[in-house]
C-alpha cells in the first residue's frame, strides 16, 4: 500500500489515505493513457466493468426473491432528490 502525507493549502486541508493495489492499477493505467482516444476506451471498459456486475448481482437478487417486479414499481415511485433549500 501507498501511503501519502497531508497536504495544505491557504483555503483547506486534504488528507489522502493509502490506497490499495487496485485503485494503484486503475492510476497508472489512467497515466499511461496517450491520448483522448484512449482514455474514452479505458473509461469506456471501466464502465462496462461496473455495468456487467451490476447486472449480474440484480440478476441475483431476482432469481433469490429479494428484488422482484412489485418492489421495482415501488422504487419506481418513490422520490428521492435531496430537497434543496430556498
Amino acid at each position: 500500500m501507498c501511503n501519502f502525507a497531508t497536504s495544505k493549502t491557504k483555503k483547506h486541508e486534504m488528507q489522502v489515505a493509502s490506497i490499495n493495489p487496485a485503485q494503484r492499477m486503475i492510476i497508472e493505467s489512467f497515466a499511461a493513457t496517450k491520448d483522448e482516444q484512449e482514455l474514452n476506451d479505458l473509461m469506456d471498459m471501466l464502465r462496462d466493468f461496473y455495468a456487467n456486475r451490476l447486472k449480474r448481482e440484480m440478476q441475483r437478487l431476482w432469481d433469490n426473491g429479494s428484488f422482484d417486479q412489485q418492489r421495482l414499481d415501488a422504487l419506481a415511485q418513490e422520490h428521492n432528490r435531496t430537497p434543496y433549500k430556498k
